[in-house]
């Protein structure tokens, strides 16, 4: 079966072909990626758009980060214990290059790959852009 790699503007889809192809399997990249083949005008058929990983961390973090803080001022300097837990997650997130929380974020259903239905038309969730979409056949 042929492969076709798809993301939003062809980097990465080029390494996963690369990475493929180490290992046997042979896989084509749409050039110019998702951006390349709306400006070339072609049909595209869009899925939802969700946050992306990385936002969500940020969010997280700084939400626990900030309630941390607020709680550990006026109600118990205990507290402050989780604006220095989510930091300490932070530095080693930016020492190691692995967020334990993207990785936690990865397995929720919103941000979980959908199999490909029967029609052919491809569906899938959050990953590193914020817009997921997939060509449409082309109509000849």
């Amino acid at each position: 079966a042929d492969i076709v790699v798809v993301c939003r503007t062809g980097v990465r889809a080029t390494i996963a072909a690369e990475t493929l192809a180490r290992v046997g399997r042979h896989a084509q990249v749409l050039e110019g990626g998702i951006l390349g083949w709306r400006r070339a005008g072609l049909p595209l058929r869009e899925g939802k758009k969700r946050l992306p990983v990385d936002r969500q961390v940020q969010l997280i973090a700084g939400t626990m980060i900030l309630t941390g803080v607020a709680l550990g001022t006026l109600v118990n300097p205990w507290f402050l214990a989780l604006a220095a837990f989510f930091g300490a997650g932070l530095t080693f997130a930016g020492a190691t290059g692995t967020c334990g929380l993207a990785l936690v974020l990865l397995r929720m259903p919103w941000n979980r790959l959908s199999a490909m239905p029967a029609d052919g038309t491809a569906t899938c969730a959050a990953g590193a852009a914020s817009t997921c979409a997939a060509p449409a056949t082309p109509e000849k």
